[in-house]
């Protein structure tokens, strides 16, 4: 059967974790389609439409998927779900807040965060943040999957001939409704799609050494800012900032950790990263243990110099 795959997106452009999906997908069966759910999102109906190895994008459009409420978005897959045996979110923060529903409406076990396919009913996940990876099969005739993106390649956005069609919108319950949205805005790239993350932890030592050691340094790289846990805690920036099990899972071309002892929860989250740099005056932490390149030394004179090398 076919696999489904629920487009992230903000309805005026697709978001890059749907492409790593749609791999995951092509793991799971030879034909995948794209579900788009939201309002005025033609355009990124056609984008999903060429994303190489999608046979056809399902577009649902109506006033009230504008804000992708779960309850709503998730009638919608559940109505399509009949005619697919896996159905396939990355596992963002949309991802996680609608799949858990379309699974209990299907009555299945959800398999979640995903790294690998081995066969269309068994996959493998991390556990323990990481620390191991479990191998699990299910017997349930559908397949509710979340997939972590870092584990898979993102399929080509271009080169595909995916039909669209247009669906009418199963009407929602009315159970809830979008009040506001707060969004951080910022010229630097999207921390999960960046391919260059400078990340600082409790070392800095405070949210004005944010700005005046990492901005620097990010500029240079045109790089996304990250935090650990710790610094996020202790408030030196907002949790939108935090890289780890309980925040962002990010897996750049290279990640520059500074000030960061590398605690298990943050290495959860970026030890994917093809390239490690560690900047830290400890020389025992653990972040040195998965660096590709390690410094030790007192940061506030390392970046810096950094900066006026680049």
């Amino acid at each position: 059967m076919t696999a489904l795959v629920i487009a992230e997106h903000d309805n005026q452009s697709l978001k890059a974790a749907t492409l790593n999906t749609v791999t995951a997908a092509l793991a799971c069966s030879s034909e995948v389609d794209v579900l788009v759910v939201g309002n005025a999102a033609e355009a990124v109906a056609q984008a999903a439409a060429q994303i190489t190895g999608v046979r056809k994008v399902i577009l649902v459009e109506a006033d009230f998927l504008a804000d992708q409420l779960s309850e709503p978005v998730a009638e919608q897959i559940v109505v399509l779900a009949a005619a697919y045996e896996h159905v396939l979110a990355p596992s963002t923060a949309h991802g996680k807040n609608v799949m858990p529903r379309v699974a209990a409406k299907l009555d299945v076990a959800q398999l979640t965060d995903i790294i690998k396919v081995v066969s269309t009913d068994t996959f493998e996940r991390p556990i323990y943040a990481g620390s191991a990876i479990a191998t699990v099969q299910t017997a349930d005739a559908k397949k509710v999957i979340t997939v972590r993106t870092t584990g898979f390649n993102p399929a080509a956005a271009t080169g595909g001939a995916g039909a669209v069609e247009k669906q009418a919108a199963q009407a929602g319950a009315g159970k809830s409704r979008f009040v506001s949205r707060e969004l951080t805005k910022s010229d630097r790239p999207e921390l999960t799609a960046a391919k260059i993350i400078v990340s600082g932890g409790r070392g800095l030592g405070s949210g004005e050494n944010f700005k005046k050691v990492l901005e620097p340094l990010a500029d240079k790289l045109n790089a996304a800012i990250g935090a650990s846990r710790a610094a996020v805690d202790a408030g030196f920036v907002t949790n939108d900032y935090q890289v780890g099990q309980t925040g962002k899972i990010v897996a750049p071309q290279l990640y520059i950790a500074v000030g960061i002892s590398g605690a298990i929860q943050h290495l959860a989250g970026m030890k994917d990263s093809k390239v490690i740099v560690a900047i830290n005056k400890d020389p025992d932490a653990p972040i040195f243990e998965v660096a590709d390149y390690g410094l030790v030394g007192d940061l506030f004179e390392a970046v810096p110099e950094l900066v006026k090398a680049l």
